[in-house]
């Protein structure tokens, strides 16, 4: 059974907001204009979307670091061996949030612009975004020996 040493769980509420907002318009503009199945199947959509990636949880043990959105159906695990250094980092607005390809590698973010970077051992990168770079940094750091 694994020990879970470090667990965050950032909730995106500006996504979920915004989400929201969006079913409730187009269940709107449904009830006042001819039946069409094409904005039914946007608001799934957007639910769904809603339900995969309204928050995003850290987690280390002694052996990986699993990063999962909502429920967990879309995860990244990296085994800590591969992490070579790390660091705190500033996304760039434009970078979004959700899952991104951004230089040198992968970002997972669900709010906000503060991040960790994982320089891993194949020389790519992987930003993790959080609320608690700190945290997720000492964490990493402990269970390294760094």
């Amino acid at each position: 059974m694994r020990k879970i040493l470090y667990r965050h769980t950032q909730v995106g509420w500006t996504v979920i907001v915004a989400m929201d907002l969006s079913i409730v318009l187009i269940i709107v503009l449904l009830a006042v204009t001819e039946f069409s199945w094409i904005p039914v199947i946007v608001a799934f959509i957007l639910g769904l979307a809603t339900f995969l990636f309204a928050s995003l949880t850290a987690e280390i043990d002694e052996e990986f670091l699993t990063v999962r959105f909502g429920p967990g159906l879309i995860r990244k695990t990296i085994p800590l061996r591969f992490i070579m250094g790390y660091q705190p980092v500033r996304n760039h607005w434009y970078h979004g949030w959700g899952v991104r390809k951004v230089p040198d590698g992968w970002m997972y973010n669900v709010s906000g612009l503060d991040a960790v970077e994982l320089r891993l051992q194949d020389g790519s990168a992987f930003r993790l975004g959080t609320d608690d770079p700190q945290g997720l940094i000492e964490a990493i750091g402990q269970v390294l020996g760094r």
